[in-house]
């Protein structure tokens, strides 16, 4: 499933995205960990979600995982902002700093990410997981690799 050919053929990243937010902002990784896309302008993005038991670990807190997921997500729909219709991406590094601990009491947390820098072959990103009250949870860097994105008729 490629949302992007099936939602936004031929937009541009800002566009696709847009696209995206009207069809109900809900990547499919987004029904398994209760997440959303909330918003996004030229160059930003963001998701929001409410963390649960489902995202718990052993030790009784959420899972990292959780929220690196929703940094990963905000760093690279921040890249897409900037991408052509010709353009893909994919993250090829992603580093998380882990600030407090989130549980079910945290509340709906928000993962806003901005561009630091694009180039022809790498984009750079970054990230902060907040709270309702802009208490920050996690923060992420990311490295991301711009690429051609393959037509999806011409590969069939």
């Amino acid at each position: 499933m490629n949302l992007v050919d099936e939602i936004a053929p031929g937009l541009s990243g800002l566009e696709t995205l847009q696209a995206l937010l009207a069809a109900g902002g809900r990547p499919p990784i987004g029904d398994s960990l209760d997440f959303k896309f909330v918003e996004a302008g030229d160059g930003w993005a963001v998701f929001a979600g409410t963390p649960g038991v489902h995202a718990y670990n052993p030790i009784g807190t959420v899972h990292g995982g959780y929220a690196a997921t929703l940094l990963d997500s905000a760093c690279g729909c921040a890249v897409h902002s900037k991408l052509s219709a010709d353009q893909a991406y994919t993250t090829l590094e992603l580093k998380v700093s882990y600030l407090r601990p989130i549980t079910i009491d945290t509340g709906p947390l928000r993962a806003e990410g901005r561009v630091i820098s694009v180039g022809r072959r790498a984009a750079f990103a970054e990230a902060v997981l907040k709270d309702a009250d802009g208490r920050s949870y996690a923060s992420a860097t990311s490295t991301l690799l711009v690429m051609e994105r393959r037509n999806k008729a011409a590969s069939a």
